[in-house]
């Protein structure tokens, strides 16, 4: 009776094993499928063997997983984000993104008036009109406390009869201008050579450009930095996805205003470099 028993559990035992070993592929398979997709974690075999019936059976697989190189992480770095775009109109109670925008574009008209007046091979009147100047009532632009003419064509005249106080007050600013500017004086008239437009006058220009463009950049960063701290204070106004949104487009419009920024410096060199 116990050996009838051992026989057939013997024979069952080998039936099972026989059948583990048809099953046991697609049981791996299917198991990989579940974890992740196939398109993403191709399968490996480890070893091939044969069935009872002859046939090559792959087993066991495993899933390979693929790391990122460095150079494809560069190659990621390289590709633009995507941007966001969103309707001012469904945020103007969290924030006026239109005021914010119109900041930023009031930097760069900034710099553009800067440039039409102060950074110029031909040295103009219009170009000592904002020069400011230090005096015992606070500063001063220079057309506030001076009548400027053009003498000639080599020569600006700065008339300081109605605050002759300000007359070394006014010569010092001139002086450090950046516009290289070596003013003479008269009495209250200072007068102001226009420089040759030689190599080393438009280099100059050039770094008062770039001095300039920071100072833009400046400016800029101190509207982005408002516009956050504005932000913070109305968190309580919407979820963490919206404000984190909204900061995204905040920074892409200051992105977005350096960029242009920088083209304009680049536009203006090559013209002074000519």
């Amino acid at each position: 009776m116990s050996l009838r028993c051992s026989q057939g559990l013997s024979s069952v035992m080998a039936l099972g094993l026989k059948c583990f070993r048809l099953v046991s592929p697609a049981l791996c398979n299917s198991l990989a499928a579940l974890t992740r997709p196939v398109s993403e974690v191709p399968l490996k075999t480890v070893s091939r063997r044969q069935n009872d019936h002859g046939q090559d059976v792959a087993c066991p697989a495993v899933p390979v997983r693929h790391f990122a190189t460095k150079k494809a992480k560069a190659k990621g770095k390289g590709q633009s984000q995507t941007r966001v775009n969103l309707n001012t109109a469904l945020v103007e109670d969290i924030i006026s993104l239109e005021e914010v925008d119109e900041e930023m574009k009031s930097v760069m008209e900034a710099l553009k008036d800067n440039f039409n007046k102060t950074v110029n091979i031909r040295t103009s009147p219009g170009s000592l009109d904002h020069i400011t100047v230090v005096t015992a009532d606070g500063k001063l632009a220079l057309n506030q406390i001076g009548q400027i003419s053009m003498k000639s064509p080599q020569l600006i005249l700065v008339n300081m009869a109605s605050f002759p106080e300000c007359t070394a007050a006014a010569i010092k600013a001139i002086r450090e201008s950046g516009m290289n500017l070596n003013p003479e004086v008269e009495g209250t008239l200072i007068r102001v050579p226009i420089p040759k437009v030689t190599r080393e006058h438009r280099e100059m220009l050039v770094k008062l450009a770039k001095q300039n463009t920071n100072k833009a950049k400046d400016s800029l960063r101190k509207v982005r930095t408002n516009a956050m701290n504005k932000l913070k204070k109305s968190k309580d106004k919407a979820s963490e996805d919206t404000i984190r949104l909204i900061e995204k487009q905040i920074s892409q419009m200051a992105d977005d205003t350096v960029a242009e920024l920088d083209r304009y410096l680049a536009v203006k060199t090559k013209e002074l470099l000519g």
